[in-house]
């Protein structure tokens, strides 16, 4: 694929642009890029633009009347369009539990990995995360940078639930699970953070492009974070970056 995105219809109101097959910060910088233009461009049209790894995804909120006159639209904007950076991304510092009622998979790392629980939860909160998108729970954030002495195949078998807040790695990445469901992740903690609020603009603080950074916090200051944020008075701990 050359350097020009390929742009395909997807079904009558869906549009997909599909970027170098490749997962980086430099292609996560160009796809945000592109996000801002496209909503830029559309901002007075009812459509949604979801990015993954490799792809822009543009949902419109009716058929679209002319897919051509679209593709050659969105084609000339890029065309247009001098790749600049990323503004307003933060680093968002999160807290995790990594007590061993939360790490339902800890020993298991520990066998599998060789390292003491000590140095998986050193591993795990010394890199800045990206966030590369969000899915496929609302508010569920993929975050790319797991450490490779980390790096682990999901499990055989999934489990039927998952705890709400649940700390997760699976193959090169980690995520934190918004609410209780389904999964195959191996979980090493609990993060007491509300990532997904409908009633709040926008529903999910953090976004693509943004930094995560975990720190470890006993079951007592758990618990303590746990009431603050029942009580709404928890401040997570966040600063601007430059992108």
């Amino acid at each position: 694929m050359n350097d020009f995105p390929k742009i395909t219809p997807m079904g009558e109101r869906g549009i997909l642009i599909e970027f170098e097959p490749e997962i980086s910060e430099k292609l996560l910088r160009k796809l945000l890029f592109y996000k801002d233009k496209l909503e830029e461009f559309y901002d007075e049209v009812n459509i949604e633009v979801i990015n993954t790894y490799n792809s822009l995804l543009i949902s419109y909120m009716f058929s679209i009347e002319n897919v051509y006159n679209e593709v050659s639209a969105i084609k000339e904007l890029f065309g247009e369009a001098k790749i600049g950076k990323i503004n307003n991304q933060q680093i968002f510092h999160l807290p995790v539990c990594y007590e061993v009622e939360f790490g339902w998979d800890l020993e298991y790392i520990s066998n599998e990995k060789n390292l003491s629980k000590e140095e998986i939860i050193q591993l795990h909160t010394k890199p800045f995360y990206t966030v590369f998108f969000t899915g496929f729970l609302p508010g569920f954030l993929y975050l790319g940078g797991l450490d490779k002495k980390l790096q682990i195949s999901r499990r055989n078998q999934p489990r039927m639930k998952i705890e709400k807040g649940a700390v997760g790695i699976g193959e090169n990445q980690t995520g934190i699970y918004p609410k209780s469901s389904p999964g195959g992740w191996q979980i090493l903690g609990n993060c007491p953070v509300q990532f997904f609020d409908k009633n709040n603009d926008p529903p999910c603080e953090i976004s693509a492009g943004d930094k995560v950074k975990f720190y470890s916090v006993s079951k007592k200051e758990f618990e303590e974070i746990s009431e603050q944020i029942s009580e709404g008075t928890f401040q997570l701990k966040k600063e601007n970056y430059e992108g």
